[in-house]
């Protein structure tokens, strides 16, 4: 992994430790912090440093400000056998999600399928963390989201919809779990924040300027909040189909009320979908790992010249190394800490 000039390096249990300490001091309650740190500092961990501890003087600052819980008074509002909605009264995105994604597991450990649609909930950083413990768990995790609007469609000047990620996970038996994460749009939007902190230009088909043209200036896209989607009518497609299936279901904030309220990127009144299926009700784990292997084998026989990679293999390697070498944090996320009296 490139080293970038002046970055430290901290331990992965340290960076927890932070993060945990200086969420108890904002009053969030210890069992809370535990996991919100836990699933914050393993984003820096796997490499994702667009969604980790970057993220948290927005999460400090919205809980002072009163747009999130520290301590919410979280409901099951609706339980029906394999399916229940979870009010999240707004608290900490990440541990609200973990809280979610369990309760679909224990349904689908009972009934074969599970789904928790969680509603009032923060932002979740990296959806890769709940497919990634449902996979964990012996179960198939689907979770997904809507978001504020940053994302143009059908040729529009403002944006019109969320870039509403999703992510999948699938387990295989004595390997780490198949995850795949991704937003609608052709980036994340806290990718591009990470291309514009570095200085670096992106790939051209990202986004446009405000004129409208393309352009590879993150600040230009940011600025003009004219994110693309992936495959054009594609990627636009499956955005409010997420829609409507978080928001919509939910029956609360849709993506461009959530950003009417709260335009900070904290994202309250967010709703989220998690859906677990175990593997043991269909077929098990050894037949469905000898098949993931298969598929791997055949491709890489049929194209030897290439590497071939599953989803989330990077964040793997990306782990192993970060484990080894210390997690690598920015002078400039350092600065933003400190704003919030969190010092690494």
């Amino acid at each position: 992994m490139e080293r970038l000039k002046n970055e430290i390096r901290i331990t992965h249990s340290d960076l927890i430790t932070a993060i945990r300490k200086a969420l108890e001091y904002t009053g969030v309650p210890a069992h809370i912090a535990n996991v919100e740190a836990e699933v914050m500092a393993e984003s820096d961990l796997m490499g994702v440093a667009s969604h980790g501890i970057r993220m948290l003087p927005g999460l400090i600052t919205g809980i002072r400000e009163g747009r999130s819980s520290a301590n919410p008074n979280i409901k099951i509002v609706r339980d029906f056998n394999a399916i229940c909605v979870l009010d999240g009264d707004n608290g900490p995105g990440r541990f609200l999600c973990v809280e979610a994604m369990t309760y679909a597991i224990e349904r689908a450990k009972k009934f074969g399928i599970g789904t928790c649609l969680a509603k009032n909930v923060t932002h979740w950083g990296r959806g890769f963390a709940y497919a990634f413990r449902a996979a964990q768990a012996g179960t198939i995790g689907i979770c997904m989201t809507n978001a504020i609007t940053n994302m143009v469609a059908w040729g529009s000047s403002q944006p019109l919809l969320g870039n509403n990620p999703i992510a999948v996970g699938v387990p295989r038996k004595g390997k780490n779990p198949i995850v795949l994460d991704m937003a609608m749009s052709q980036a994340a939007i806290g990718k591009m924040v990470t291309y514009l902190r570095e200085g670096k230009s992106t790939p051209l088909g990202w986004g446009l300027d405000e004129e409208g043209r393309p352009t590879t200036d993150p600040r230009a896209m940011l600025t003009s909040k004219r994110i693309l989607p992936f495959g054009e009518h594609k990627g636009a497609g499956l955005a409010i189909m997420m829609e409507l299936l978080t928001g919509a279901l939910s029956g609360s904030m849709l993506s461009y009320e959530i950003g009417e309220a709260d335009p900070s990127g904290l994202d309250p009144n967010s709703s989220k979908l998690f859906i677990a299926i175990d593997v043991q009700a269909i077929g098990d784990i050894e037949s469905l790992s000898a098949s993931i292997e298969k598929m791997y084998q055949w491709m890489h026989k049929t194209e030897p010249t290439i590497d071939i990679f599953y989803p989330g293999d990077q964040s793997w390697k990306n782990r192993e190394t970060n484990l080894r070498e210390g997690i690598p944090i920015r002078p400039d996320i350092l600065e933003d800490l400190k704003k919030v009296n969190v010092i690494l």
